[in-house]
């Protein structure tokens, strides 16, 4: 049996599978939405649902753990990536 990696999301600090979060990674260009949870540089992640996604911007705390201001583009991004899933 393979061990499933757990990761700690930023706004409600539970600990969860990784295909159940979304991973934004820091890197030289700024922050952006990594999909295939492999893109080198600082990662965060965040649960996939609206909750912990507003909750997250409104405590700024993938801003913390990225140590890095995020864009709202990137905000915009993750909800339409939500919208998506459904």
């Amino acid at each position: 049996m393979k061990k499933i990696p757990l990761r700690k999301c930023v706004a409600c600090g539970n600990m969860l599978e990784k295909d159940k979060l979304f991973r934004l990674v820091k890197d030289i260009d700024g922050v952006m939405l990594d999909k295939s949870y492999k893109f080198q540089g600082r990662g965060a992640y965040v649960c996939k649902n609206k909750e912990c996604l507003d909750l997250a911007l409104k405590k700024k705390g993938l801003n913390r753990s990225l140590k890095q201001a995020v864009s709202d583009k990137v905000f915009d991004s993750l909800y339409m990536e939500l919208e998506n899933d459904r």
